[in-house]
């Protein structure tokens, strides 16, 4: 007798398969609330090409050189970066290994990532921009809808894969682009049911801050501070200017300055007087006043206001700077921006000023939905569900599909022969209005019954009827 080795030796274990799970920070959308993303996606877009601009689509993922040093040091410390395809190779083990050791140091290394998620749509525009500029038309405007991504901490209102819209005009100087800018934020929110106060500030003037408090080398650890105020309050910001250097009585004096929210900006001789009748800051305050001016006459005047603590802590920023908040939501701001007149010179193209504006739609639909701000009408899916009750009977009703779908009617037939009650309840799931019941005596009557779940009704209705209790 040979050997006889038990039934569980040396057999594969079965290991339990582990719960599907998500990364933190993403998120599923189902048919419902892609349907409401899309009614946002489709505002925005309108809004934009109403006011002449043009679509943009670019990569997931740039060049990690094109990203880098671009968002400023907090940032780069949120950029996704993406390991080098082929370090498994043997031959690459080393190289991965030395590499791993200087990014421990906080150094980067090509050996071990070449590449990055975008993090945000503005930077691969100037990059786009920088590279096509001699084929395109300036001004250029262009609008791009996609996915950006940041190795942020997860939490309400903030997510590590969420949708930008953007809006840019490349290749003018003209406040008269703030403007058109403004009116966009103002139209759209409008259009969505959204209450917003649209805030603006320049960043000369923040630089004119820099300059009382100590020269223009704090001029972005200052912004960073600054743009801490809604997180940190009054006292953790003066807490974080003084370790810069500035003094506590000088910390308190930019605070009263930079809380005064206004919504107009007259000579301000005070705020010169206090700026130290800065040049920069009197350029600044003179942006503020023509972009009010133009907007008094229009359905945005009063929408905007300006705000001299707004910083919008990224580096690129040279002039105007627009944050949105929506009104009586505790969610953060929903779309912000500012003119960058210096970006494409990153990219060895210079003296092309820009300015550009983005959506936050991921705050934007919790805002809709927390407000509920999402019309009915909202929900495109199927109108009309005929009932399957046995081969002959499912082909005149896939007749009907099939002829109302030709009219612009969302139209289905259940996908085989089952019971009345399963055929009813996946209607209900699934939120159709109309159910259309064809069985051996209507078809020989030729007629169907109609219901509408939603009130109860049902009526008998001839064939040659049918298209006309829909259109």
């Amino acid at each position: 007798m040979g050997d006889v080795t038990p039934a569980n030796q040396d057999q594969p274990s079965k290991s339990r398969p582990s719960k599907p799970s998500l990364p933190q920070g993403t998120r599923d959308f189902g048919p419902d609330v892609v349907q409401k993303r899309n009614f946002i996606f489709n505002t925005i877009r309108s809004v934009f090409e109403l006011h002449g601009f043009q679509p943009l689509e670019t990569p997931a993922m740039e060049n990690l050189e094109t990203l880098l040093g671009k968002y400023g040091e907090e940032g780069d410390k949120l950029i996704f970066k993406i390991l080098n395809n082929g370090l498994g190779d043997p031959k690459n083990i080393d190289k991965a290994r030395a590499a791993f050791e200087n990014v421990l140091q906080g150094k980067n290394d090509r050996n071990l990532t070449e590449r990055a998620l975008k993090y945000d749509l503005t930077i691969p525009f100037a990059r786009y921009v920088a590279m096509n500029h001699g084929r395109l038309a300036f001004p250029f405007r262009r609008y791009q809808v996609q996915p950006v991504w940041r190795a942020d901490r997860p939490q309400r209102g903030r997510y590590r894969e969420f949708y930008q819209c953007d809006a840019d005009i490349v290749g003018s100087r003209s406040l008269l682009n703030e403007v058109e800018l403004a009116l966009v934020y103002s139209e759209v929110f409008r259009r969505l049911g959204i209450d917003v106060e649209i805030r603006i500030n320049s960043r000369r003037i923040l630089s004119a801050l820099a300059d009382v408090s100590g020269g223009q080398h704090l001029m972005i650890p200052l912004t960073v501070a600054i743009d801490k105020l809604d997180k940190i309050g009054h006292a953790g910001v003066a807490e974080e200017m003084q370790k810069l250097g500035i003094d506590a009585n000088r910390s308190e004096q930019i605070l009263q300055f930079i809380s005064s929210t206004r919504t107009s900006v007259d000579a301000s001789d005070d705020s010169l007087q206090f700026l130290g009748g800065s040049s920069q800051a009197a350029a600044g305050l003179e942006e503020l006043r023509y972009v009010l001016s133009m907007l008094a006459n229009t359905e945005a005047k009063n929408d905007v206001v300006v705000d001299f603590s707004l910083a919008r802590g990224l580096n690129y920023y040279t002039g105007i700077i627009f944050e949105v908040r929506a009104e009586n939501v505790q969610i953060g701001s929903i779309g912000g921006g500012g003119r960058y007149d210096d970006l494409t010179g990153l990219f060895g193209v210079p003296d092309l000023p820009g300015v550009g504006i983005s959506f936050g739609v991921d705050r934007i639909y919790d805002v809709m939905e927390e407000m509920n701000l999402f019309p009915e009408a909202v929900h495109h899916g199927t109108m009309v569900l005929f009932f399957n009750l046995g081969d002959t009977e499912a082909r005149t009703a896939f007749d009907f599909v099939r002829g109302l779908r030709k009219r612009g009617i969302a139209s289905e037939i259940y996908h085989e022969a089952s019971k009345l009650d399963k055929q009813f309840k996946y209607a209900e799931k699934k939120g159709i209005p109309y159910v259309v019941i064809i069985g051996s005596r209507e078809l020989e009557n030729k007629t169907c019954n109609v219901k509408n779940i939603i009130s109860g009704d049902q009526k008998e209705v001839a064939f040659d009827e049918l298209y006309n209790q829909f259109i």
